[in-house]
C-alpha cells in the first residue's frame, strides 16, 4: 500500500528532484513541513461547547478539522448507561474516508468530574495528508479539553480497534503489567529453570538442576580422546538456536597457548589436560575453564551458559570417568598463566597455623581448690 500513495508536493523543494529517486519517507517529510507550517486553531464555538460538555451532559463529542480549524462535527447526548450507548452512538459516526476525534463520556467520575475516553479515528483509506494532520493535532485537542479528564486512549484504524469489545480489550491491556524491556523478557524466559522452594521443618532439601542441552556426537567422540589422554584440550559451544552443545575444535594447547584459545566476544566451555610436576611427580590433571567474557555477551548467553555448566560436568564425570581436578571460572584469557593454572590446582598451604589458643575460664571465683594426691598420701583442702 505505501507504493501506491500519492503525495503532491506543489511548491515542495523536491520538486526538481527526478520523482523516481524520492523515496517516500523523503516525501511524507517535505509534505509534514507544508502541513504543519501552519497553525489550527479551535472555533470559539468548540471551545465554548467543550467547557459545557465538561459538565456531562454530553455522551458524546465528534471533532473535526475543516478550513484548517477544529471543529463541532456532531454529539450525541445520553440515552442508556454509557455500555448501552457506545457502539449505538459511536459507529455510525465513523466515517472510512475521513478521520476524526471522538470524545466519549463515561458514567464514572474523578477529582476533575466526569471521566471521558478520548479516541483518534484513523481509517487505512484516509488520504495521508489527513493522517498526519489529524495525527499532529492530538495533543492540541487533548490540551484544550482537559487532559485530567481523559481516563483512558484509543487509537483505531478499523471499527474492531474501538467498539464496545476493542475498548474492553484496551482496558485490560492497560490493567496488566507494564511491558517488560528486552533484558527482562530474557531474564523471565531463564528463570523458569529455577526452582522456588520453601524451606521448613519438615520440608526436604532441594536443588536447581539445570538446564541439560545434549551432546552432539563430535563432542562426545571428543570427551572420549580426551578420557583416552590422546588429545589435551577441547573447547565446547552452546547452540541456542538447536539447544544442544557442540564442539568447536580440540586443536593440540600447550599451557602457553591456552590464552589465545579464549574468544573475547563470547562464552565457552574449555576441557584442558594441564601436564605438569609438582612436588617431583609428573601429573596430568584435567581442568574445567568456563570462560564468560563479561558484559559483552548478552544475558540470555549468560545464564544459558551458566544454567548448563553443572549438568555438563556432571554427564561427563558420569559418562566419560572423567576426573575434573579443578573447576575454573575466568572472564579474560590472559589469567590463564602458567602460574595461574598450578597455584589453582595445588593450592599453597600455610606454613605457619595460628597457635591454639585454651579459652579463659568463667570470671569470679571458683570455689576452694583441691590438691588431689596420688595413692598412701592424704588429702588436704587448701
Amino acid at each position: 500500500m505505501a507504493g501506491q500513495w500519492e503525495l503532491n508536493l506543489g511548491e515542495s523543494y523536491m520538486s526538481n528532484v527526478p520523482p523516481q529517486t524520492v523515496t517516500l519517507s523523503q516525501r511524507v517529510q517535505a509534505h509534514s513541513e507544508i502541513l504543519f507550517s501552519n497553525t489550527l486553531v479551535v472555533t470559539p464555538e468548540l471551545r465554548e461547547f467543550l467547557a459545557r460538555a465538561r459538565g456531562g451532559a454530553v455522551r458524546l463529542i465528534k471533532v473535526r478539522i475543516q478550513d484548517e480549524q477544529l471543529v463541532l462535527g456532531a454529539y450525541r447526548e445520553p440515552e442508556q448507561s454509557w455500555d448501552q450507548d457506545y457502539d449505538h452512538f459511536l459507529l455510525p459516526l465513523l466515517d472510512d474516508q475521513e478521520p476524526c476525534y471522538i470524545l466519549y463520556r463515561l458514567d464514572s467520575q474523578n477529582a476533575q468530574g466526569y471521566e471521558w475516553i478520548f479516541i483518534s479515528w484513523s481509517p487505512d483509506q484516509s488520504p495521508v495528508k489527513q493522517k498526519m494532520l489529524y495525527a499532529a493535532t492530538r495533543a492540541t485537542v487533548k490540551k484544550e479539553f482537559g487532559g485530567g479528564h481523559v481516563k483512558y486512549e484509543m487509537f483505531g484504524t478499523v471499527e474492531e480497534d474501538i467498539c464496545l469489545l476493542g475498548y474492553k480489550r484496551h482496558v485490560l491491556s492497560c490493567s496488566g503489567p507494564a511491558p517488560l524491556t528486552l533484558a527482562e523478557q530474557e531474564l523471565q524466559r531463564i528463570k523458569i529453570t529455577e526452582v522456588k522452594t520453601e524451606i521448613s521443618v519438615e520440608s526436604k532439601h532441594q536443588t536447581l538442576q539445570g538446564l541439560a542441552f545434549p551432546l552432539q556426537e563430535t563432542a562426545k567422540r571428543a570427551l572420549q580422546q580426551l578420557a583416552q589422554k590422546r588429545i589435551n584440550y577441547i573447547q565446547l559451544r552452546l547452540d541456542v538456536e538447536k539447544e544442544t552443545i557442540e564442539l568447536v575444535h580440540s586443536n593440540p594447547t600447550d599451557t602457553r597457548d591456552l590464552p589465545r584459545r579464549v574468544p573475547k566476544d563470547t562464552p565457552r566451555y574449555h576441557f584442558f589436560l594441564y601436564k605438569h610436576s609438582h612436588e617431583g611427580d609428573y601429573l596430568e590433571s584435567v581442568v574445567f575453564i568456563y570462560s564468560m567474557p563479561g558484559y559483552s555477551c548478552s544475558i540470555k548467553e549468560r545464564m544459558l551458559y551458566s544454567s548448563c555448566k553443572s549438568r555438563l560436568l556432571e554427564d561427563v564425570e558420569r559418562d566419560y570417568h572423567l576426573e575434573i581436578t579443578k573447576k575454573l571460572e575466568i572472564d579474560d584469557g590472559d589469567e590463564l598463566t602458567e602460574g595461574f593454572l598450578y597455584d589453582e590446582v595445588h593450592p599453597k598451604q600455610h606454613a605457619h597455623k595460628q597457635a591454639f589458643a585454651k579459652p579463659r575460664g568463667p570470671a569470679g571465683k571458683r570455689g576452694h581448690k583441691r590438691l588431689i594426691k596420688g595413692t598412701g598420701e592424704t588429702r588436704h583442702d587448701s
